[in-house]
């Protein structure tokens, strides 16, 4: 486990300490010692079950949820029929508040037949008022509730929880602390994400996260490098580099530091053979970064650039500070420092307005920029945005049929895209095997999908894959040695 402490060194009959990362590791040690009473005196040990929505951010945040709960001595399980149930939420479409709601109720029979059982709900769904006020009325037997902003405070939180008899709500309009070396339990041995940054400044028309996440807040960069040495020394040979918009990276610092700057910083790591990051708004995209990536020996040839419409009419309205031209220039500019470039993106379609003209736009930009795949979203009316308030909202049946002709094109261009590395040999990362015994998934530097027979002992290791057939998104693929 990353971040291994011996907590039962800690004095927890003194006050608890005013540095917020010690006063972290005092509330582990009593909770330690609260939950091995529990424990030993019901016969078992405690069980927890901690399910992630949303992005790759909340899945960092999740693994040091889980850190923290193995710490205290609890067993994680996958089934929710589990002694302590937690929700990392999200709340970027109304689809993912819904499924946290229908969930709810399944959970308050389990809870009806277990005495001891807790939940527990925390993320970005937390930040906003009516979710909270209708938690409060609706779901009383939800235990503790937090937001975004004091998850360093998790520790703290459940062992209050422990002490009291009564819902704890404890939701933070803001923060500029970022706390340092909380305990982690990854999901991979071998990669991980690395939180660069936190909050967002943009305020896209359309977007809960600047309300729910608060301003942009860097970390210093050598923090990162450090936090990036200790995962190599544990076995990570891959990093994700996590950030709203990593592109803004450093602005906010006393001694302001860019992007490509601590990329550079990153590479200088021994040990680590990969790096990635996400995600980048087009109008911060740096001519630096694109050189530093046409130069790097390890920055992965995959960029995530967001578009959401290509209607320049469109953009505007939702703030993106870019236009149509603009960023066919970006996407152009890209290819010719980096021809081997993976390119995918973020489109939204039914955006307040839109119209057939604006739609074909769109279209426009999927058929020149040669995307290898673009994920496509329907928009979800956020409320507190502005764009919740926009007239011309676009009939449902309208935006059904817009988005399965985009998806339509998505496909046939990605499928092309994808298949130019058809009968090419590539390395990759094994991730994990398939439902499938002996087929094993790992990933190419440009964040491909490869299917390819093996064996558990690759998991954690780079190999070398023909790939063979190219199933649009996916390869099928046979190892080969070198």
């Amino acid at each position: 486990m990353f971040n291994e402490l011996d907590f039962s060194k800690i004095d927890t009959w003194k006050e608890a300490p005013s540095d917020d990362t010690k006063r972290q590791y005092y509330y582990i040690a009593k909770c330690q010692e609260e939950m091995r009473q529990r424990a030993e005196k019901r016969g078992t040990a405690f069980t927890y079950c901690l399910t992630t929505f949303g992005c790759q951010m909340n899945e960092k945040q999740s693994e040091v949820i889980a850190g923290i709960m193995d710490e205290i001595g609890c067993v994680r399980r996958e089934s929710e029929d589990a002694d302590i149930v937690i929700y990392n939420t999200c709340t970027v479409r109304e689809n993912a508040n819904l499924k946290v709601y229908g969930r709810l109720g399944h959970l308050n029979n389990l809870k009806k037949q277990n005495p001891d059982m807790k939940i527990i709900l925390f993320g970005c769904m937390m930040q906003e008022e009516h979710v909270v006020a209708r938690i409060q009325k609706d779901y009383r037997f939800v235990d503790l509730v937090f937001g975004t902003h004091n998850i360093f405070k998790y520790a703290e939180l459940f062992y209050q929880m422990l002490s009291s008899e009564t819902q704890i709500i404890d939701i933070w309009e803001g923060t500029d602390k970022i706390v340092e070396a909380l305990p982690t339990e990854r999901n991979y041995d071998f990669k991980s994400g690395v939180n660069i940054m936190f909050g967002c400044n943009n305020f896209c028309s359309y977007c809960i996260v600047p309300y729910v996440r608060g301003r942009e807040r860097s970390r210093e960069p050598q923090a990162i490098v450090d936090e990036v040495k200790a995962l190599v020394a544990d076995g990570v040979t891959e990093v994700m580099l996590l950030g709203q918009n990593v592109n803004s990276y450093g602005k906010t610092l006393e001694t302001p530091v860019s992007f490509a700057k601590l990329l550079e910083m990153v590479e200088q790591v021994e040990g680590l053979r990969r790096i990635r990051f996400m995600t980048s708004h087009p109008k911060d995209l740096s001519d630096e970064l694109i050189e530093y990536m046409a130069r790097s020996k390890k920055v992965c040839h995959h960029l995530h650039l967001p578009m959401q419409s290509g209607s320049s009419r469109i953009l505007k309205d939702m703030n993106r500070r870019y236009d149509k031209e603009r960023y066919l220039e970006l996407v152009q500019k890209i290819r010719k420092a980096i021809p081997d470039i993976s390119l995918t993106t973020d489109i939204i379609v039914g955006f307040p307005g839109e119209t057939e003209e604006d739609f074909l736009e769109t279209l426009d930009v999927v058929d020149k920029a040669n995307f290898d795949t673009a994920f496509t979203f329907i928009y979800s009316k956020r409320s507190g945005t502005p764009a919740a308030r926009m007239e011309n909202q676009v009939p449902e049946d309208v935006v059904k049929e817009r988005f399965q002709r985009l998806l339509a094109l998505v496909q046939e261009k990605g499928k092309i895209a994808s298949s130019r590395f058809e009968g090419t040999v590539q390395e990759v990362l094994v991730e994990t095997e398939s439902k499938d015994k002996g087929i094993f998934t790992g990933r190419t530097q440009y964040n491909l999908l490869v299917h390819f027979p093996g064996s558990k002992e690759l998991l954690g290791k780079y190999v070398n894959v023909r790939l063979e057939t190219c199933k649009g998104f996916y390869y099928l693929g046979k190892m080969v040695e070198m």
